[in-house]
């Protein structure tokens, strides 16, 4: 649990009970910069007429980094579990104003940029970006984060959850503290960078964005390039099912269905016929897609009914086909399976049991009885997954 350390200094005693303006700053280690941060956010308040205050999400801190943001004015939380996030949370639920702000406490973003996105907000933004990427200043962001980490994950982010934004990662923004509940943010690295803007693009929150400055920091930075962007990247792909599972699924199964169906009707490729081997492996990647498509659907059921996920194609695939769907659809494959099966047989017996000369139908059945029971038990697990759901 977070605890509040001090108030605010320099402020009336109605700019401390009614805040319109929240600047929360998360804070690791950051004695050399945090007194700089919070005098330049409330001085960016006080010069336009913001009623605001400033809190400081320590994040045990070793040096006297909450000492001298108190110092400096600051209202400061104390949150012992590290994590850019679980400073956020801490400083998120501390937070008084009708707006939050959120910089950094490295001096890389410039607070009197506070009114800009206090004016977005008033205007009816729900989320204020920072775009940094043509503002750059020399030396404040490396080579690989400016030309390849962001530019690729914010547009992995665009690509799964059309946001439109430029510069997904940036770390100044500012969000309506009434949305937050709406948002549910949980995630407790830096991570929650792409979460907030996932969540809200999720829930059709109005997201806008403005170029903004980026300096260099000050101090020792807290980024590891390649465990952070891993984290980002997996986020990403455990938030959308449909790219991590459907659609390399649907890719699989369909490649698997048309090897098998070249094999089986004997067509020439390349002026090539291929033959058993390439049979078996083609029905191993249709029932491996199959697979993988279900485990998508579990995963987008898992979403929705328990995390409160919305995703507009799986409510009309849910909305039109139910448990019984699955269960004639799956067991009419294996129904068909096993009547392939039985023919093989009877021709076998007929022919004295001798050599088996139905290769390619007899992995055909095997892989329709295999795709038929896992369709079958898939829609069950489906079913279970949607008790809990409440529109029925």
């Amino acid at each position: 649990m977070s605890t509040i350390e001090s108030t605010a200094f320099g402020t009336s005693e109605a700019e401390i009970q009614t805040p319109l303006v929240s600047v929360v700053i998360p804070c690791l280690n950051e004695a050399e910069n945090i007194e700089e941060c919070v005098r330049a956010a409330r001085a960016a308040m006080d010069d336009a007429g913001i009623p605001g205050e400033v809190v400081v999400a320590d994040n045990a801190s070793e040096d006297d980094s909450a000492a001298l943001a108190t110092a400096a004015g600051a209202r400061v939380v104390h949150e012992p579990r590290r994590g850019y996030g679980s400073a956020y949370l801490a400083g998120f639920a501390a937070a008084r104003g009708e707006y939050i702000v959120m910089g950094d406490a490295d001096l890389t973003y410039d607070f009197n940029e506070i009114p800009k996105f206090v004016s977005h907000l008033e205007d009816g933004a729900q989320l204020v970006m920072g775009d940094r990427m043509d503002n750059i200043h020399p030396g404040a962001m490396p080579w690989l984060h400016r030309y390849v980490g962001n530019p690729v994950l914010t547009g992995i982010l665009n690509l799964f959850f059309r946001t439109g934004v430029s510069d997904a990662h940036c770390g100044m923004r500012a969000v309506r503290r009434d949305v937050l509940p709406q948002l549910d943010l949980r995630t407790t690295g830096m991570e929650f960078a792409s979460e907030m803007v996932i969540r809200a693009s999720k829930e059709n929150l109005d997201i806008r964005e403005f170029p903004i400055q980026y300096h260099p920091r000050g101090g020792e930075s807290k980024l590891s390039s390649f465990r952070d962007g891993w984290r980002h990247l997996r986020f990403l792909l455990v938030h959308s099912p449909t790219h991590l599972f459907i659609v390399p699924g649907v890719v699989m199964a369909a490649l698997g269905a048309l090897i098998s169906l070249l094999v089986l009707f004997q067509v020439d490729v390349f002026g090539r016929e291929f033959q058993l081997h390439s049979m078996i492996g083609g029905t191993l990647l249709l029932v491996t897609g199959v697979q993988i498509v279900a485990l998508g659907l579990c995963a987008h059921a898992y979403g929705t009914y328990f995390m409160g996920e919305k995703d507009p194609w799986f409510d009309r695939m849910r909305a039109r086909f139910r448990l019984e769907n699955g269960l004639m659809l799956g067991g009419a494959l294996l129904a068909a399976g096993v009547i392939i099966g039985i023919v093989i047989i009877v021709s076998w017996a007929q022919r004295g049991f001798g050599s088996l000369s139905e290769e390619r139908l007899a992995v055909l059945a095997a892989a329709l009885v295999t795709i038929g029971i896992q369709i079958f038990f898939s829609s069950f697990l489906l079913s279970i997954l949607g008790l809990r759901r409440t529109d029925r």
